[in-house]
């Protein structure tokens, strides 16, 4: 008994679970549908899609039931990080998740999908709704402007992004409902985060990673809209590239060896995630071997850093610091 609880003690506790650990449901479920796009358009095994689905699916059903016992138990931390003007947004973690699920878990089960979905879009404009609510009340820090502001909005052009095969009547005017909120929230938004970035001091280490959720709007807004239209026209291509070329411009700012690892580091997971998707996608319309190796490279590198968070993370999380509060 006594060697459990030094275990437990070791590992840490509940209360210090943080929210935007969803972003890790969100990044294997972006390269499990990756992996999924990359069987169409270059043959690749199908089990590596399947392998990463339920490893998202199993990872999210360990969070939910972690942090709602962290809710049970420590509701006061829960409602602090919600009200927290940088932490708050990353709850849209959770809704993202629950459309990319509902995405992967379409390959099994049709009705299950579309339940999910249903819940996510829920939660997504419930959540954009309060977070927009709470940001027009003003009086806000200039320093609390980065880039996970831009979260509830992707949020909601995730919505068009899973929604794209849903087969409800309603679901077309669903779908230009959350690009019409989704795109006009993240255009804003990217303004106001640009201009913090580029008049005001550095954004803490730790916040770092989260660079890359810049490159969300457009890489998500192209799948969305394309998925809305059914083809890739010049808007679509506008979008895409720019997309390319903020990751581009962000790669040496990001991964550097002074940027301690944390949870945070998974915030840059599906903004990839959702470049690369794009690209096999853009890869299809071009019929061109520069884009298929763009694509091909794309995948190799998202693989490769998923598979580098997935195991920091647990290494995290055994040693006492991620859950230790440290």
């Amino acid at each position: 008994m006594a060697r459990h609880a030094s275990r437990v003690n070791k590992i840490g506790s509940i209360q210090n679970l943080p929210v935007n650990l969803f972003g890790s449901v969100m990044g294997i479920s972006g390269l499990a549908l990756a992996w999924r796009l990359s069987h169409t358009v270059f043959g690749t095994p199908n089990i590596l899609s399947d392998i990463c689905g339920w490893i998202a699916i199993v990872a999210f059903i360990v969070l939910v039931f972690c942090y709602a016992m962290k809710a049970i138990r420590y509701p006061a931390k829960v409602a602090s990080e919600f009200a927290h003007p940088i932490l708050g947004n990353f709850f849209g973690t959770i809704a993202v998740s629950l459309l990319l699920l509902s995405t992967v878990i379409g390959s099994y089960s049709s009705v299950l999908s579309e339940t999910i979905w249903i819940l996510g879009a829920i939660f997504t404009f419930i959540l954009a709704f309060l977070i927009l609510s709470r940001v027009l009340k003003g009086s806000l820090v200039p320093s609390n402007v980065v880039p996970a502001w831009l979260i509830p909005g992707v949020a909601t052009l995730d919505i068009a992004v899973a929604g794209g095969t849903m087969p409800f009547e309603w679901t077309n005017e669903i779908n230009i409902l959350s690009m019409a909120i989704g795109g006009f929230v993240a255009l804003v938004f990217f303004g106001l985060i640009i201009s913090r970035l580029i008049h005001h001091e550095p954004m803490p280490a730790a916040l770092t990673p989260s660079l890359m959720i810049l490159i969300a709007p457009f890489e998500v807004g192209f799948l969305g809209y394309t998925n809305y239209v059914q083809k890739i026209d010049p808007f679509a291509s506008i979008l895409f590239y720019f997309g390319l070329f903020m990751f581009l411009v962000l790669l040496s700012k990001v991964f550097r060896k002074s940027v301690p690892f944390g949870p945070t580091w998974w915030a840059l997971s599906f903004p990839i995630a959702a470049l690369v998707n794009a690209a096999l996608k853009y890869a299809i319309y071009m019929d061109s071997w520069i884009m298929d190796a763009i694509a091909i490279i794309l995948l190799a590198f998202l693989t490769f850093v998923i598979c580098y968070l997935f195991i920091r993370t647990l290494m995290i999380v055994f040693n006492g610091k991620l859950l230790g509060g440290v």
